[in-house]
């Protein structure tokens, strides 16, 4: 990225062990695939998991898609991240609205990762509520990379 600083983006969802980092875990294998230099992280908007890795479920759902999220390390969102991150991203419409009440003008506004659809939370679900998670949260990288990716990269 020439002398730009290099572009940061965090994935937030309830508990920071189901959906974002089953996300940072496919954007960070799929950017470095694309070529894109971005960093990835990912936090809870609440503080129920804090130290801990992603749910069981969630790390073999990402491993049958051939990523390893297994030393990610659940994480609560602060008011740093808000000046830090070029792009936030929440799940769901209620970790969404738990950000922008704790963001209140601290920098980069948060938005939802699937545009206007949810990316819903498999914590309660099936095994398949886990692979949804995964296929969607692919879809969802592969249009930020393409939103990312240098014009001239689009073209080739």
């Amino acid at each position: 990225m020439d002398n730009q600083e290099k572009q940061r983006i965090l994935f937030i969802c309830m508990g920071n062990i189901c959906r974002s980092p089953t996300v940072e875990g496919i954007a960070r294998a799929e950017f470095a695939r694309a070529g894109l230099d971005i960093e990835v992280d990912s936090a809870g908007t609440e503080d129920y998991h804090v130290g801990e890795p992603p749910d069981e479920r969630a790390i073999r759902a990402a491993a049958a898609h051939g990523y390893d999220i297994a030393g990610l390390r659940a994480r609560q969102v602060t008011s740093a991240d808000f000046e830090r991150f070029d792009l936030v991203f929440a799940m769901d419409r209620m970790n969404l609205l738990a950000l922008q009440r704790f963001h209140r003008g601290l920098g980069v506004e948060p938005a939802l990762f699937l545009g206007d659809t949810e990316l819903p939370d498999p914590y309660y679900g099936t095994a398949r509520d886990f692979d949804r998670v995964v296929e969607l949260s692919r879809k969802g990288v592969d249009v930020l990379i393409r939103r990312l990716r240098p014009p001239k990269a689009r073209r080739a």
